[in-house]
């Protein structure tokens, strides 16, 4: 990636759908938007020239909420596994730079128990997506609750067994998920520069992550909030990122997505 994009978390909300959604984000001089395929990879042809048709926009993907690869039962992982797959193939029929999702729970399980089967899992989807040519990054995203698997560690252990697998690095979530931690800018230096050195220049010059304001109590995450109304430091955030050059995209996902990701962009330009 040449730059660092700032995009929404779905269509801008004054916008009435997709078919006027990237006029929106011109308006606003924003960089693009992350399809949000939270209850299920679905999509009319209308949607689908929209996107085609967007210019030079970048869009991600999220997929559903209904992923848990570490299921106890075979045919809800299988499932799984599939809504991955879709992710990934819409993904490439759409000309999406990056798929990510929530992969999995620990179900009383330990961490290092399920890492490894997240690793046969993606054995398994890796598998399926080179062999049908699918062109897209895959991300676990790094998870808010104390109750889901996907700590940094634990995706970056993941991402080093695969070629087209990366971190989304959720930096509102990490912040939650350590009940206030990880707000500053030496911990947000300390996050990328272990991402650089764990995987390489790959992961902050085709970067994707998330952030927005965040409630959270002793077991993580609780909502999204606005900056406004939210203790996360996003200045200083925007500090660090700009410090390791990271180029790739970056998604709001506070409530007023559109106004959050401008300020986002608007402190970034001033730095």
């Amino acid at each position: 990636m040449e730059k660092l994009h700032f995009l929404t978390a779905g269509i801008p909300s004054i916008a009435k759908d997709y078919t006027n959604a990237f006029d929106v984000l011109n308006d606003l001089k924003l960089d693009g938007l992350e399809v949000e395929f939270v209850h299920g990879v679905r999509y009319g042809e209308k949607t689908r020239e929209a996107i085609l048709n967007r210019g030079d926009f970048l869009i991600t993907h999220h997929g559903p909420y209904y992923i848990n690869l570490n299921a106890k039962e075979q045919d809800k992982k299988e499932a799984s596994i599939k809504r991955v797959l879709d992710t990934i193939r819409a993904a490439n029929d759409l000309g999406a730079y990056s798929i990510t999702y929530h992969a999995a729970f620990y179900l009383g399980e330990s961490s290092e128990t399920v890492t490894k089967k997240m690793i046969d899992c993606h054995k398994k989807i890796v598998e399926i997506a080179n062999e049908e040519n699918l062109k897209a990054w895959i991300r676990p995203e790094t998870t808010g609750k104390k109750s889901q698997w996907g700590t940094l560690d634990e995706i970056i252990e993941l991402s080093k067994n695969f070629d087209n697998v990366l971190p989304c690095i959720d930096f509102a979530h990490i912040h939650a998920r350590q009940e206030g931690k990880f707000n500053t800018y030496d911990e947000f230096c300390y996050i990328l520069e272990k991402l650089g050195k764990n995987l390489g220049e790959i992961a902050l010059n085709n970067f994707h992550g998330h952030v927005a304001g965040i409630e959270y109590g002793s077991k993580g995450e609780k909502k999204h909030l606005i900056f406004e109304e939210s203790d996360f430091n996003y200045k200083d955030l925007l500090k660090a990122m700009k410090k390791f050059n990271i180029k790739g995209a970056l998604v709001c996902e506070s409530p007023n997505i559109e106004i959050d990701t401008k300020i986002l962009k608007d402190y970034y330009e001033s730095l």
